[in-house]
């Protein structure tokens, strides 16, 4: 082997040891944190989730809309929150069932959030573990995740948020903040809670700047929106990006009038 060739080989060994050596410090400090500073209160505190999510230090109650398996219930539980959950898929929603039963400010509801009561809609459940499941057909979402696809479908029978609240005995003063995460149907889903949302100070969706699914919501559909009904554009945080397809982002709104 050429002296220069090994000079390089020596050179990527050096920094992929540094990389881990710097890893492996970040892993051993995070430890010490949250032994000193309990669980909760870490993850309410490390720097990794301050900027996404700081608006949970402003909120007391959650509605979160497309629940899936309820990824976020430890993060939710660190801050003490008030959880509605809300999941359509039948064996999703036992799951999530499970999964936040340790957890006596979460409660879980099956239903599909929609813009009009009563309607009838194909679910399409995604093989992601119903992850990107949706009421609308994939588009160039097949370009930014190829390995998700649906595997079925399923009927059910959407409700308005409000609907939702009623028939469950829900008091909405719970909770200040919604998040949506429907896979496209957000949009909707917000238009059929335009009365609820004067009594939320945030709402957090998940929304792509191109047609991931079918005819869905785009991110300056959706900010036209929220501003007419008089929220403004708190934190957007990238999530995803694929060249030449476009980029998916958590967007965070806040009320500012009503």
């Amino acid at each position: 082997m050429r002296t220069s060739e090994t000079d390089v080989l020596m050179a990527f060994f050096k920094a992929k040891k540094e990389i881990l050596d710097k890893m492996y410090a970040r892993t051993i400090i995070s430890n010490i944190a949250c032994n000193i500073l309990g669980e909760r209160l870490y993850t309410r505190l490390r720097p990794g989730l301050r900027a996404d999510h700081r608006y949970l230090w402003k909120s007391h109650g959650i509605i979160h809309v497309g629940a899936n398996a309820g990824q976020e219930r430890d993060l939710y539980a660190a801050f003490g929150l008030y959880v509605m959950w809300i999941e359509p898929i039948p064996e999703v929603f036992e799951a999530l069932r499970l999964y936040i039963s340790e957890f006596p400010k979460q409660r879980a509801y099956k239903y599909l959030v929609a813009d009009d009561d009563e309607k009838e809609y194909h679910l399409y459940v995604a093989d992601n573990g119903g992850a990107s499941s949706s009421i609308l057909g994939l588009a160039k979402h097949t370009k930014m995740y190829p390995q998700v696809a649906y595997q079925g479908a399923i009927t059910v029978r959407g409700r308005i948020l409000s609907s939702i609240l009623t028939a469950e005995q829900v008091d909405v003063r719970q909770f200040d903040a919604m998040v949506l995460d429907t896979q496209g149907s957000e949009l909707k889903i917000l238009k059929g809670a335009a009365s609820l949302l004067p009594k939320f100070k945030f709402v957090k969706v998940e929304v792509p700047d191109f047609e991931s699914y079918k005819e869905c919501c785009q991110i300056d559909e959706l900010s036209s929106f929220m501003t007419s009904r008089g929220f403004r554009e708190r934190n957007r945080h990238l999530i995803a990006h694929t060249p030449g397809v476009g980029t998916y982002f958590d967007v965070v709104y806040e009320r500012i009038r009503g």
